[in-house]
């Protein structure tokens, strides 16, 4: 009813309730946005294409989103083909699986497995809305290490052929609120899966120096793992380490010069050192190497007599254990065939994608 103020009935009658407006955008200073949160556009490939295509064609990646490596030399390698059955046992993105999809139909399956709590439903729908139903493509959250249970839940038996990308996505190392990156300023947490076991600063507040100094060295390769240690744990004695910003400043600090100046992230002498204590204490939090060697050890059981597998690596660690293990199964019988070098990107993706560069990926087959 209309209200009338000079209708006793009517002037007193509740007023209806506004509908709440939509929440803004971010805003952002400038003319480009340099907040992961404002990239707005970016995150929304779907709904600005032309956006992300032009980032792309930059060299660089949008952001909250991942560019698959070696596409081409991948599917050269697994021959992926109508019918058979595959896994992708780091879904990420799903930019290897769309590819792998599209090559396995129209009866094929693709196994999607991802330890990744918040990536993983996002995927599936960017899958599902090409098309992809769960009777071609089914997804699990787990780690590579818990790929057997999963095939014995199915009941698919083993797989034609499986691929892992290892590492750190570029989605998570882009997001300041998953703390994986040096380069911005976030929580230190660090976990693949953030609802399981301790964040990176629960596990440096805990370790022991040795534990600590050991992980440096053996994670990240780090020639400095003994002066980093110790700062660290002088440290979180007075003050604990709760953002990325707290371990880039002690990096520094431990590395400071000669006549005692403290040095800055910039400088191209700590710079790496930085780059190498990030990637072991993610490497430490997630139990990585632990899970690879898993992974690893269940390979011949989850490929089929004759099946293929490929796995990208970005640092030693990962490598040398791929590289031994295939190594060991050849000797064993347990493969016909390994990749006697590794395969590297072209120069023209390092230049399209500079994320490629350290990129190895390595391949085996596995025995009739």
């Amino acid at each position: 009813m209309p209200i009338d103020p000079s209708n006793p009935s009517t002037a007193d009658a509740p007023l209806a309730p506004t509908p709440p407006r939509p929440p803004r955008r971010p805003r952002y200073s400038g003319t480009h946005p340099r907040k992961f949160q404002e990239k707005y556009k970016e995150l929304n490939p779907d709904r600005f294409p032309d956006v992300a295509a032009k980032i792309a064609e930059s060299g660089k990646t949008p952001a909250g989103s991942h560019r698959p490596i070696c596409v081409d030399e991948i599917l050269n390698l697994l021959q992926p083909a109508p019918g058979m059955v595959g896994i992708d046992a780091t879904l990420g993105f799903g930019g290897h699986a769309r590819a792998l999809l599209d090559r396995i139909q129209p009866n094929g399956k693709l196994i999607g497995v991802d330890t990744d709590i918040h990536q993983l439903p996002r995927t599936e729908a960017r899958l599902r809305a090409l098309g992809y139903g769960p009777d071609r493509f089914i997804t699990a959250h787990t780690n590579y290490a818990g790929i057997p249970k999963v095939l014995a839940s199915l009941q698919t038996g083993p797989a034609d052929f499986v691929l892992a990308d290892l590492g750190c996505s570029s989605m998570q190392l882009d997001d300041p609120e998953r703390g994986f990156s040096f380069k911005t300023d976030g929580p230190l947490d660090m976990r693949m899966n953030p609802e399981k076991g301790p964040s990176a600063a629960a596990w440096l507040a805990a370790v022991r120096e040795d534990r600590l100094r050991s992980a440096l060295e053996e994670n990240g390769d780090e020639p400095h793992a003994a002066k980093i240690a110790a700062t660290l744990c002088r440290a979180r004695q007075t003050q604990p380490l709760t953002t990325t910003k707290d371990l880039r400043r002690l990096i520094c600090e431990a590395l400071q010069d000669t006549d005692g100046r403290i040095r800055t992230a910039k400088d191209p002498a700590v710079e790496p050192s930085i780059r190498r204590v990030f990637q072991a204490v993610r490497i430490a939090v997630n139990d990585e190497f632990s899970a690879l060697s898993t992974f690893l050890r269940n390979l011949p059981e989850i490929l089929k007599p004759g099946g293929r597998v490929a796995i990208l690596t970005f640092h030693s660690g990962e490598d040398r254990r791929v590289k031994h293990a295939f190594k060991e199964g050849l000797q064993a019988g347990l493969y016909a065939k390994i990749a006697e070098d590794v395969i590297r990107p072209t120069r023209e993706e390092i230049h399209t994608n500079p994320r490629a560069a350290s990129a190895k990926l390595r391949w085996a087959l596995r025995s009739p």
